[in-house]
């Protein structure tokens, strides 16, 4: 494993090439000893504080960069991907903060996950707003919103993002937001986590009474009854709530429905995925405000 962290003094020659891994001012140096180079870097990631995260996959690291440069602390990455991520390091190394060139039982190590993609970034994490804050703004005609009761897979919390931030969805209202900001939520999410806002709410049921105040109407499934999707008008402000895949919303939650929606079928399977059924909706939502 190579590490490459900023140094005072010219920094031409390092930062030409910066996923190179030797340079003429480092040849005549002693290389580190590769037994303790290996706890250092484990000693870094263990010290990840509660306002960071860990980011991985070239698409989702690639993204939150171009939005959020500031935000990185430090970048892993691997031999293969260094040269498409050399931009980020040049950027890093400008900004005195670290990158390291490792292998991939390293960044497996780093990211506790197979599916690193080759790089992994330790990140601020991203604000999450108040539904109440949201709900402030001034001039909003046309917003879809979407709300989770008791939905928690980091896979569909990931491909709903993924869904949300293709078709414009303003936020996800849910207890607990920071699910959204997972490791393997945003690597489903593809860098779609960095367009769509997590909203905390204590209490659902009154968090959609706020959001009813507010002109939005509310929408749910049933895979038993309610209206075909494609043959109702759909508001300009909506929230989509989706329950737990097994059980759907709880009843509260449907009572204050404005709108039940089926997705029409040919029956052979009880429901969708709830990110393919989110995906449906929001395609319709959004065909129908053009």
């Amino acid at each position: 494993m190579s590490q490459h962290k900023p140094k005072g003094g010219k920094a031409a020659n390092p930062l030409h090439k910066p996923w190179t891994k030797t340079d003429k001012s480092s040849a005549n140096k002693p290389k580190r000893n590769a037994a303790t180079a290996k706890p250092q870097t484990a000693k870094a990631v263990k010290s990840v504080q509660n306002d960071e995260i860990k980011v991985y996959s070239a698409n989702a690291c690639r993204v939150l960069f171009e939005q959020r440069p500031d935000a990185v602390i430090r970048l892993y990455v691997s031999d293969k991907m260094a040269a498409k991520f050399a931009d980020v390091m040049k950027y890093l190394a400008a900004a005195k903060k670290a990158y390291h060139i490792v292998d991939d039982a390293e960044l497996e190590k780093v990211s506790a996950s197979t599916h690193h993609g080759g790089v992994v970034m330790l990140v601020k994490r991203k604000p999450i707003q108040s539904l109440a804050h949201y709900l402030q703004k001034k001039g909003l005609k046309t917003d879809c919103l979407m709300a989770f009761d008791g939905v928690s897979n980091a896979h569909n919390l990931g491909a709903i993002t993924r869904s949300c931030a293709h078709f414009g969805v303003g936020g996800i209202i849910m207890k607990q937001p920071e699910l959204l900001q997972s490791g393997a939520a945003l690597r489903t999410a593809e860098g779609g986590g960095e367009f769509v806002a997590g909203l905390s709410c204590d209490n659902l049921p009154l968090a959609l009474q706020l959001c009813k105040e507010a002109g939005y109407m509310l929408i749910t499934t049933s895979s038993h009854g309610g209206s075909s999707l494609y043959n109702t008008a759909l508001p300009a402000k909506v929230v989509v709530v989706f329950g737990e895949e097994m059980f759907g919303v709880s009843q509260n939650v449907a009572k204050s429905a404005d709108i039940a929606l089926q997705i029409p079928g040919s029956g052979k399977v009880e429901s969708l995925n709830v990110s393919v059924a989110a995906s449906l909706i929001l395609g319709e939502w959004y065909r129908q405000q053009l």
